[in-house]
């Protein structure tokens, strides 16, 4: 393949990437009261040296209250913000990599135990649990504890500590923020009927549902830098009937777009506890397409894309921009270079991992300059390299 879309370079704002291909954030459950620790250094670190061109941080609380579990990640004072430093300049000392962060609150999904533990949402009185706040007091599962439901107060609150957390986000240097507003968490809980059944002008038309997603947008892209991106991402589908769709995820990315937003990262689901999901290899590309067919901002799909054959057809046909992994590269965190390897393109690696180059694809390593070894030679039998 000549010159394999997945991997031609594209821009989001002033950033030109060298590729298509994203790392999704993926939630680790493993920081202490927020903060970041060692094993974020490990995980980015490796992802950050994978050859994808854009490396997004792990759905980030912009307040404790916010957090899915009692181990996520925070990013709302000085402690967190510190601890994501340190995880942040080592990963930029060996690494060019577009890294961003994923800005979100849980609402009635917070407060839960981390997935290998059963991840039950925890209640109030528990050492690790607090109450949740949502659009309306309804449970995700009939079996939680009812969240409060948000007066004016809270709403200013979270939309203030979301452009709190993106000065932070601009202070620390990463080069886009993602707003979450998909997988039933608080923004995409306003987003649906199912969730949000408020009587203010939060609440009831498409129109007023979007409002509080919307302002959340325009405060974040009003406190990060005019130069960086703000994407965000949408669960397309509630998969039940009555709740949030295609429809109206189109509405809302041609009003995100109108605001300036950068990006769009289209997933599906994780709204409502009866959700049925047709899964399969690409099972939410066609909802990816549809938004792309309405708007200009670049696209990303995600959902089950394995095979670099999938992922390439995905962007040469136009399905979507650009195609974000996730389980797929914690399985195999070199899946950029195996799949420009097979698509015949080339792809950047750090120069103390030239030399694992095999000399039967001496066009895959892009290079800035001479390197020691020749990241083309080949090892002979004797061990040396020729």
């Amino acid at each position: 393949m000549a010159h394999p879309a997945l991997f031609q370079p594209i821009a989001i704002r002033n950033r030109e990437l060298p590729n298509r291909v994203v790392i999704a954030p993926m939630c680790q459950y493993s920081a202490e009261d927020g903060r970041m620790n060692d094993w974020h250094t490990i995980h980015l670190g490796q992802l950050a040296l994978s050859g994808a061109a854009l490396l997004t941080i792990e759905a980030t609380a912009v307040l404790p209250e916010g957090r899915i579990t009692w181990a996520d990640v925070g990013l709302y004072d000085d402690a967190t913000e510190a601890a994501m430093r340190t995880t942040v300049d080592a990963v930029r000392r060996w690494s060019d990599i577009a890294l961003g962060v994923q800005l979100g609150h849980a609402g009635r999904k917070a407060s839960t135990e981390v997935p290998w533990a059963g991840g039950a949402q925890l209640a109030p009185d528990h050492a690790h649990g607090w109450q949740t706040v949502a659009p309306s007091a309804i449970p995700f599962h009939p079996d939680n504890r009812p969240p409060t439901a948000l007066d004016r107060e809270g709403l200013d609150r979270i939309r203030d500590a979301f452009a709190a957390a993106a000065r932070r986000a601009a202070r620390l240097g990463l080069d886009f923020i993602q707003l979450h507003g998909a997988h039933g968490y608080l923004l995409h809980q306003f987003l649906s009927p199912l969730s949000n059944q408020r009587t203010d002008e939060y609440g009831g038309s498409l129109e007023n549902r979007m409002r509080f997603p919307l302002e959340v947008f325009d405060a974040v892209r009003a406190a990060f830098p005019a130069d960086r991106p703000v994407s965000m991402r949408v669960s397309a589908t509630d998969w039940v009937e009555g709740g949030w769709d295609l429809e109206q995820t189109i509405a809302f990315a041609k009003a995100l777009e109108a605001r300036g937003c950068d990006a769009i990262h289209v997933s599906t689901g994780g709204l409502h506890h009866a959700q049925h999901i047709a899964v399969g290899p690409g099972y939410q590309v066609p909802f990816a397409r549809g938004v792309k067919q309405a708007v200009s901002m670049p696209v990303i799909a995600v959902g089950l894309i394995t095979s670099p054959e999938h992922a390439e057809a995905i962007v040469a046909t136009g399905d979507a921009d650009m195609v974000a992994l996730a389980r797929t590269i914690l399985y195999d965190p070199r899946w950029p270079w195996h799949a420009a390897a097979e698509l015949g393109a080339t792809v950047r690696a750090p120069k103390q991992y030239l030399r694992s180059q095999p000399a039967r694809l001496r066009h895959l390593f892009a290079t800035d300059g001479p390197a020691d070894p020749s990241p083309h030679w080949s090892r002979g039998e004797d061990g040396k390299y020729r």
